[in-house]
């Protein structure tokens, strides 16, 4: 169900990609778009209205043709537009588009018959029974309940004697290492009894030293030796990976904790169930208490099943013909062995899942087990891969974070960790619901990776993951890719390169790097950049690459008609070619180090990038009014100037700052994130140029969106400039300073007064003198205060503590 909804949805984002383009690689008959989207229309209706009632029969059989069908027109579209582009000259254009229209029309035919069959069986099956519908009570393009993601705490009832206990072994005064195993069935709570104490004041009081480390089924040795060694150290893993295992071992002085843990009880089961569904505050109506009695009842104490049940329950409707259905459903599997009864009960859920959700549950399934997911990645490539249905007045970005929020109030999904500003940074998934995901995937044919134990040559396989580990299948799997032409998301973080040559139509290219991939990068035994960009069908792309064979990006680049992400793993400076300017759909541009050219002179909105959101680590950006109208939808910018880098590119008298055009940052009305980093080693002028015109930091008061601001100059002049352009930046969320030598009276009477700031963080020479003085109704709302390598400085809030937090340590510290 989920792979047919997501292939309607991905044929139409395909078509309106074409639409909106304004030098499209192909052009398709109206008429036949018309009956296109007509036909989509229909058959997405009815997946949404009548997904709970069909039979496992109807589902095996229509649903699988109407994923099929959408797979089909997609694919007729996409492979002309592949050989349009790459075969321009090989057949005429009236010969191509009469192919279209012919393959096209076949498609049409096929869906017609479809809609047909669907609309006779809407009609038999009449109108949908109450219940069934409250449990899916929020379509595409409706909010759920608000609750807050920051603090969002993990609840746990019944484990209250076993986490006193546990934290009593832990505060002991025993000499010897102890080691205190948790051990239980999957969903039982281990993971939430061992974050409970962790957290807990009482342990991050006693102990110097935590650490958390996750070790999965499949695990590299190595790698968790290196995890548990940087936590201790506060070390980067890159800084370490030199250094031997005994070595490593020398420096490890670890405590693990744990006991078992037991079902919950009757009574502990239902407070749970109404923590859930009513929250901390609420409690259950008298009509509904019996039947909610009951289906805490029938999770049978596993705390893992009260909590998705529950979740469900807290989405829909508060009606007792609906939770009656629930408790049926749940009484049909208690007899069930424990882990397939789990999962039945997970199932469950997921069938009640409200279809636009199910796609983008199932795509976690694609990460390894106990994976940190980095939210903002997991949502472009949601994107990409053309699973999110639109809501109007919001971008797909926006989409992703709407379907974020609704699986994480589901708990389908969990909050890893978030970041200082409250928003979420990474993502995880329980080990039984990503059980549950490879067990579906597998069904619906949503994605192939060897442990699903598929055969890759008897599938239509669209999405295929090889993710590091130590599966014997890998080796047989990567050969047979070859026989998987249609696939469109290709993942690998694997020894060898993939068969980039056997795929024509991929959108996603992702290839991670593992430690011996890194010897084969630097022996050039990596996928061929002519390969890489003859997939212009790419949408989201992410490679590592070979520093002595990589310094520019191709010119042919631009025939990537689609591409929305592009990330490049490369050391060096890349050069992007001036047909960057073409890329209409380009959203996020993150390499290492990028020199951007000057945009070609246009006479109307030809070369103009509407959609590019983020671009990170520009080398010597010019804002010149060529460059800042072409970029006018730019919420994401970080740049770095450096002299070192121009000596090739322009006359040494003309390596001044001043020659960026920095008064013309001002217009970029939409930035939200902004990061410059001057690594001049000298500059140009008299101090008074270097302290105002240089960087014309006044223009910063006309972003009246930015939120995050990080400014990192050689020391060498106060900024104030600098000052009076922060004193009016209002919507400032995050402040992060070094170099701007400014005095601590700036600090207090200019930022303290930014009412929304959350976080500041003053590093080398940001701040000169020895002394901050503070006062009361200054920095309202800062949650975070980090001051570092900031030396003979002493704090004084006249008898206040306005900052809610703990002194400030004159050597540097963070809070």
């Amino acid at each position: 169900m989920a792979t047919a909804y997501a292939a309607l949805v991905s044929l139409v984002q395909t078509i309106e990609h074409l639409q909106q383009h304004p030098r499209p690689p192909l052009s398709l008959d109206k008429q036949q778009v018309r009956s296109l989207q007509d036909n989509v229309a229909v058959l997405q209706e009815f997946l949404e209205l009548y997904s709970h009632r069909l039979s496992q029969e109807s589902e095996d059989g229509l649903v699988v043709r109407i994923a099929d069908v959408a797979h089909a027109a997609e694919d007729v579209i996409e492979s002309h537009i592949v050989d349009q582009i790459l075969h321009q000259s090989g057949e005429n254009i009236t010969s191509i588009h009469r192919h279209v229209y012919q393959d096209l029309q076949k498609v049409i035919a096929d869906m017609d018959l479809i809609r047909k069959e669907v609309i006779e069986i809407t009609e038999r099956m009449g109108t949908v029974q109450d219940h069934q519908l409250r449990g899916n009570s929020n379509p595409p393009g409706s909010f759920m309940s608000s609750s807050t993601l920051q603090g969002r705490k993990q609840a746990m009832v019944g484990c209250d004697d076993v986490l006193n206990e546990l934290m009593e072994k832990l505060t002991g005064r025993q000499s010897d290492c102890r080691i205190i195993p948790i051990v239980g069935m999957g969903g039982i709570g281990k993971t939430t009894l061992a974050t409970n104490a962790y957290e807990n004041p009482l342990i991050v009081e006693y102990f110097d030293i935590r650490i958390w480390i996750t070790v999965s089924q499949e695990y590299n040795t190595r790698e968790n030796l290196l995890e548990l060694v940087c936590q201790i150290c506060k070390e980067r893993k890159e800084a370490l990976r030199g250094m031997g295992d005994e070595g490593l071992g020398e420096m490890l002085y670890k405590s693990l904790s744990g006991r078992r843990v037991n079902f919950l009880e009757e009574n502990k089961s239902w407070d749970l169930f109404c923590k859930i569904v009513f929250g901390e505050e609420g409690g259950c109506p008298l009509e509904l208490e019996e039947i909610g009695k009951t289906i805490a009842k029938n999770c049978n104490g596993l705390p893992l099943s009260v909590i998705v049940i529950g979740s469900l329950l807290a989405k829909s409707e508060k009606a007792r013909d609906y939770w009656e259905y629930i408790a049926e459903n749940l009484s049909s599997i208690i007899n069930l062995e424990e882990n397939e009864r789990c999962l039945r009960i997970l199932f469950m859920s997921y069938k009640e899942l409200p279809i636009h959700l199910r796609s983008c549950f199932l795509y976690m399934g694609v990460y390894l087990e106990d994976k940190r997911i980095r939210a903002s990645r997991l949502r472009k490539l949601w994107v990409a891969e053309g699973l999110l249905k639109p809501i109007s007045g919001k971008s797909l970005e926006e989409v992703a974070k709407v379907y974020t929020k609704e699986l994480i109030d589901r708990n389908l999904m969990m909050i890893d960790s978030l970041g200082c500003m409250g928003k979420i940074k990474f993502c995880k998934m329980h080990d039984l619901l990503r059980d549950l995901c490879i067990r579906e995937a597998k069904k619906e044919r949503f994605f192939c990776s060897p442990e699903l134990g598929q055969d890759i040559s008897s599938i239509q396989c669209r999405i295929v993951v090889l993710e590091q580990g130590t599966s014997k299948k890998k080796n047989d799997f990567s050969k047979v890719l070859h026989l998987a032409p249609l696939v469109r998301s290709f993942t690998c973080e694997f020894d060898e390169a993939g068969p980039l040559a056997s795929f024509r139509l991929l959108r996603v290219l992702k290839h991670y790097v593992t430690e011996d991939y890194q010897e084969k990068i630097w022996r050039n035994e990596v996928y061929p950049i002519e390969a890489i960009f003859k997939q212009v069908n790419l949408r989201y792309l992410t490679w590592p690459v070979s520093v002595s064979l990589f310094y520019r990006l191709p010119s042919s680049m631009h025939l990537l008609w689609n591409l929305q992400t592009l990330v490049v793993k490369h050391d060096g400076i890349v050069d992007a070619p001036i047909e960057i300017w073409n890329m209409h759909h380009l959203k996020h541009v993150d390499v290492l180090r990028l020199r951007l050219p000057d945009p070609p002179i246009a006479t109307g909105d030809e070369f103009v990038l509407p959609n590019l959101q983020k671009m990170c680590n520009i080398i010597n950006l010019k804002f010149s009014e060529e460059v800042v109208k072409r970029i006018p939808n730019i919420k994401k910018l970080s740049w770095t100037y450096d002299d070192y880098h121009e000596h090739d590119y322009c006359d040494e008298d003309d390596l001044s700052p001043s020659r960026y055009c920095f008064e013309n940052l001002g217009r970029l009305q939409n930035l939200e994130y902004l990061d410059c980093i001057d690594y001049y080693d000298h500059y140009y002028g008299d101090d008074d140029d270097l302290s105002s015109s240089r960087y014309c930091f006044e223009n910063l008061g006309r972003l009246q969106k930015l939120e995050d601001l990080d400014c990192r100059f050689p020391s060498t002049v106060r900024r104030s400039d600098l000052v009076e352009g922060l004193s009016i930046l209002h919507s400032l969320n995050k402040l992060s300073l070094q170099g701007s030598c400014l005095q601590w009276e700036d600090i207090t009477t200019k930022i303290g007064s930014l009412s929304l700031l959350q976080v500041l963080k003053l590093g080398y020479k940001s701040v000169i003198g020895p002394m901050w003085e503070t006062f009361e109704g200054q920095f309202s709302r800062l949650k975070f205060l980090q001051i570092s390598n900031i030396h003979d400085m002493e704090l004084d809030s006249g008898g206040e503590q306005p900052l809610s937090m703990p002194q400030i340590p004159s050597s540097g510290t963070a809070m």
